[in-house]
């Protein structure tokens, strides 16, 4: 087997890879294309800054996800280091019953304040953990809330570092409340989609009706390239229709991460979940370009660790349908992990070569969001057999329909019993194309 085809397996590691692994920590040393975050001390309740707020009814809430360095101010210690966060949590009731907030709605598995002081306990002298405790119990926010009355406090969960959806259930004599908070942490290296929006809002728009988003979309390069735009990758075979603010809910819901950039600090945790299967939800994903420039953003959903996972790469294009913005995307399923000499790195994924099945999984899962309004499909993409595949430019074989996924979305709720469908192609009913089952009427 040759080494641009042997494929990583865990706990299977000779002299040979160990010595490649060092020689790709050095190189990344030496070869860091962006450094982590900077950011100032900031000062205390500073969070507040941050914060969202919604009304609904009687209530009035305010909630912000305290970031690590806003957490280190508050508490004293490193949240983070445990992999717990703040999220600080205010109230307005001005109803006449007082009101709970559930806290399971927030975390499933929150921690009580006193855990969060004892799992801390290293941070802190031996003689001031239960003065620790007691400022946790006074920070807590403390049900109930009385009517007529504002509570504010921290409830601790599970860290997230990109993004978080905060469900905030409130449960009175004869009903419960909810208010739903989409919130964008900033823990990490990596931008978000309203980051993407603000650079590229200033492309000269083109506004598109049905028909000319489906010559458009037919129209577009079929492929992602190279930097030199002289070979071609994985097929551009994805299209989402929403505004940051549309796509962003639905990304949050169904589990999708944003991926670090590429410096030295992740690749070294990218190495340590491969080596001893740690989980990094965050991994860098290497660069594909379309349009002339690198993908914009780009989101995964992660197993156990970085040997599988689905990941999916988006350019902002300047068309607009129905108000909204069309991004363009390329998606795949990373099944394992290689040698190669095609990268920097030395190293790549190997993708599932059934990439249509990757596409329609992708779709599957967004109806799950109740962000999702309309899905179709748009002829543009190469297509290639299993007899005859295609390969991308880590030399991988693929094979494909030829079509695009194409997906418009919302942010008002929306079950999935109410989602239309776009009246264009359909998948062809082959062995080899696992496909979304669209209604007989579009077929």
């Amino acid at each position: 087997m040759s080494t641009t085809s042997a494929i990583f397996r865990q706990c299977d590691y000779g002299p040979s890879t160990l010595s490649l692994v060092a020689a790709v920590v050095l190189l990344v040393a030496g070869c860091s294309s962006a450094p982590p975050i900077k950011t100032g001390t900031p000062m205390p309740g500073a969070f507040r800054e941050h914060a969202l707020t919604q009304q609904h009814g009687y209530l009035r809430a305010t909630v912000a996800v305290l970031r690590i360095e806003e957490a280190q101010v508050e508490f004293g210690v490193d949240l983070a280091k445990r992999w717990l966060q703040a999220i600080w949590i205010k109230v307005e009731n001005h109803d006449d019953m007082p009101y709970w907030v559930l806290m399971p709605s927030l975390d499933p598995n929150y921690f009580a304040p006193d855990e969060v002081a004892y799992t801390l306990r290293d941070q802190i002298q031996d003689q001031d953990l239960y003065a620790f405790m007691g400022k946790l119990r006074r920070l807590a926010f403390r049900n109930p809330i009385a009517p007529h009355s504002v509570v504010s406090g921290f409830v601790f969960v599970s860290m997230d570092l990109d993004q978080k959806q905060v469900d905030l259930q409130l449960l009175s004599a004869n009903r419960v409340e909810e208010l739903v908070f989409f919130l964008p942490v900033r823990g990490l290296n990596a931008d978000t989609l309203f980051d993407v929006e603000q650079v590229r809002t200033s492309d000269a728009e083109i506004l598109l009706d049905e028909d000319g988003l489906r010559q458009a979309l037919t129209d577009l390069p079929c492929c992602t390239t190279n930097e030199e735009a002289d070979a071609f990758g994985d097929p551009l075979n994805l299209v989402l229709i929403g505004n940051a603010e549309d796509l962003f809910p639905a990304f949050v819901r169904r589990g999708w991460h944003a991926t670090e950039a590429t410096y030295a600090g992740s690749i070294m945790k990218t190495l340590k979940s491969f080596l001893f299967g740690e989980r990094y939800s965050y991994s860098p994903i290497s660069p594909l370009h379309a349009f002339g420039r690198q993908q914009d953003i780009a989101f995964q959903k992660p197993r156990r660790s970085v040997h599988q996972r689905n990941h999916l790469r988006l350019w902002l294009t300047p068309l607009r349908f129905q108000g909204k913005e069309v991004w363009v995307g390329q998606i795949s399923r990373d099944i394992g992990v290689k040698f190669t000499t095609t990268s920097k790195f030395l190293v790549t994924h190997v993708i599932d070569p059934d990439v249509d099945e990757a596409r329609n999984s992708f779709v599957q899962d967004l109806l799950f969001s109740q962000g999702l309004v309309k899905v179709g499909y748009a002829e543009g993409g190469p297509v290639a057999t299993e007899s005859k595949p295609a390969r991308n430019l880590g030399d991988d074989p693929y094979f494909s329909d030829g079509l695009r996924a194409v997906m418009l979305l919302d942010k008002t709720d929306r079950p999935i019993r109410e989602v239309q469908f776009f009246g264009w192609e359909h998948a062809p009913p082959h062995s080899a194309t696992r496909r979304l089952d669209l209604p007989a009427s579009v077929q």
